[in-house]
C-alpha cells in the first residue's frame, strides 16, 4: 500500500512553494520521519519528512515545480529499498597506440620550430603539423597568423634569414585572444529563489508604500563597553551565553517605544494601530538572503534570555531552520550594519512596521569632552521610520532615549 507524500501547511498567509532539493530518489529507502524533499517559500526553506518507513516509489513533483499547501509531491511504498546498481561488465577494447607525430620540421640550427600559444591552440584545433608551417616570427617561430593561414590552405611566407638581402617583415603585436570574449562566457545567470523574490518585493513596496524618512545619532559607547568587560566572564559563567550588545540595544529600544508608542505601531488601511507588546525582530544575514526573526515579548525577558533567543534564532536561521512562527508579528526591527563594517546607511522598513533601528561600526572618534579633545568609541544609529505615523519629533526623541541608555546603562535597570 503506498503512502502519499503532501505538502504540508506553510503557515499564515502562505499558500504556495517552490520544490527545491529532493534528498532521495526513487528507489531509495526510507526510514519514518526522514526528510525526503525541501521546499522553498517566500519566507523560510523547510523539509517534509517520511509519515512512513519503505521505500520512495514515486516523485510526482520534480525540483523547481510550484506546489500549494496539499499537493502530492511523491509517495512510498513497501519495501526495502532497492541495491545500487551494479555497473554492467563491458569488453574493453584494447586502446588505439596513438599515432606516431610526424617529426618536426628543423630550423636554423636544427631545433624544432616553437609555436607561440595561441598558434599551438589552432595547430591542435585543426590537427595540423606544426613541422610543415613556416614560421614568420623571430628565430622562425609559428604566430598566430602563420597558424590560421596553414588551417585555411594559404600560405603565410617565412621570414627571410638575416644576411640574405631581403626585407624582414617585423610582425605587429597580436593579443594571444583577439576580440571580445562573449558575454555568456563571462556571466553566470542563476534564477531568483521565492525567498530572494520575496525581500526584493517587500523591500520594493516599503519604499512605495511608506513616507520613509532617516534620522541619525550617534552614541559614545565608552560607559556600554566597560560595562559589558567588567561584567562578561561572570555573566557568561552564570548564564552559559556570552554578553553581547544586542542585549543592551533591544533594551534600550523598548525603554524608547514605551515613551514614544507612534514607532511601534503601523498603519492598517484608515486606522493606526498602537501595539502594547514589544516583539523585536533582528535581521540576520543568511546565505540565501536577509530575514528577520522575531524575539518575542522582549520586554519580559532578563538580560541572559535576550542574548540567549537572539542567538538561538541566529543559528537557525544560517542553518535555514526557520519556522513561520520565527518570522512573523515583529512589531520593530533592529539592523545590525556593523558586524560587515558599514559605518553608516539608511535601512529600509519592514513592513507594516513603521521603524527600524540601524546599527553600525564601533569606530574611534575624537571628541570635544569636557572643553578636551579625547578618543572615544562611537557609534553611528540610524532610525528609518514612515513619516505618516511618526513626526520627526518623535523620531529624533526616540534616538536620544536610546543614546541616553546606551550611554548610561543604568538607565536600562531603572526603566527611566
Amino acid at each position: 500500500m503506498s503512502v502519499e507524500i503532501k505538502v504540508p501547511a506553510l503557515g499564515e498567509s502562505v499558500s504556495e512553494a517552490t520544490v527545491a532539493r529532493w534528498l532521495k530518489k526513487p528507489g531509495d529507502a526510507v526510514a519514518m520521519d526522514e526528510p525526503l524533499v525541501e521546499l522553498e517559500t517566500d519566507k523560510v526553506t523547510l523539509e517534509v519528512n517520511a509519515t512512513a518507513a519503505g521505500v520512495l516509489e514515486s516523485v510526482a513533483a520534480e525540483e523547481g515545480a510550484n506546489v500549494e499547501v496539499g499537493a502530492l509531491l511523491g509517495s512510498i511504498g513497501e519495501g526495502s529499498g532497492a541495491p545500487a546498481a551494479k555497473p554492467t561488465a563491458k569488453a574493453e577494447a584494447p586502446a588505439a597506440k596513438p599515432a606516431a607525430a610526424p617529426a618536426p620540421a628543423k630550423t636554423n640550427g636544427g631545433e624544432a620550430p616553437i609555436a607561440m600559444p595561441s598558434a599551438a591552440k589552432i595547430i591542435a584545433e585543426n590537427s595540423l603539423d606544426a613541422g610543415a608551417i613556416a614560421g614568420s616570427g623571430k628565430g622562425g617561430r609559428i604566430l598566430k597568423e602563420d597558424a590560421q593561414a596553414a588551417a585555411s590552405g594559404g600560405a603565410r611566407p617565412a621570414a627571410a634569414a638575416p644576411g640574405s638581402g631581403s626585407v624582414i617583415e617585423v610582425p605587429a603585436f597580436t593579443r594571444p585572444e583577439s576580440g571580445p570574449r562573449p558575454k555568456k562566457d563571462r556571466e553566470e545567470r542563476v534564477r531568483m529563489t521565492k525567498l530572494r523574490k520575496t525581500i526584493a518585493t517587500r523591500l520594493k513596496q516599503a519604499q512605495n508604500n511608506a513616507a520613509m524618512l532617516t534620522t541619525f545619532n550617534e552614541v559614545d559607547m565608552t560607559a556600554l563597553m566597560a560595562l559589558r568587560n567588567q561584567y562578561k566572564d561572570s555573566f557568561e559563567k552564570k548564564h552559559g551565553v556570552k554578553l553581547g550588545f544586542m542585549s543592551f540595544f533591544v533594551k534600550a529600544c523598548i525603554v524608547a517605544l514605551k515613551e514614544l508608542p507612534a514607532v511601534n505601531g503601523e498603519i492598517d488601511g484608515d486606522d493606526l494601530v498602537y501595539k502594547n507588546y514589544y516583539d523585536i525582530g533582528v535581521a540576520v544575514g543568511t546565505p540565501n538572503g536577509l530575514v528577520v526573526p522575531v524575539v518575542r515579548d522582549a520586554d519580559g525577558l532578563t538580560f541572559a534570555e535576550v542574548e540567549k533567543t537572539i542567538g538561538e534564532l541566529g543559528r537557525k536561521a544560517r542553518d535555514g531552520k526557520l519556522s513561520m512562527a520565527d518570522l512573523t508579528g515583529g512589531t520593530f526591527t533592529i539592523s545590525n550594519g556593523g558586524v560587515y563594517g558599514s559605518l553608516m546607511s539608511t535601512p529600509i522598513l519592514n513592513p507594516p512596521q513603521s521603524g527600524i533601528l540601524g546599527m553600525h561600526k564601533i569606530q574611534e572618534r575624537p571628541m570635544a569632552v569636557g572643553g578636551k579633545v579625547e578618543i572615544r568609541p562611537m557609534m553611528y544609529l540610524a532610525l528609518s521610520y514612515d513619516h505618516r505615523i511618526i513626526d520627526g519629533r518623535e523620531a529624533v526623541t526616540f534616538l536620544v532615549r536610546v543614546k541616553e541608555c546606551l550611554e548610561d546603562p543604568q538607565r536600562i535597570l531603572l526603566d527611566m
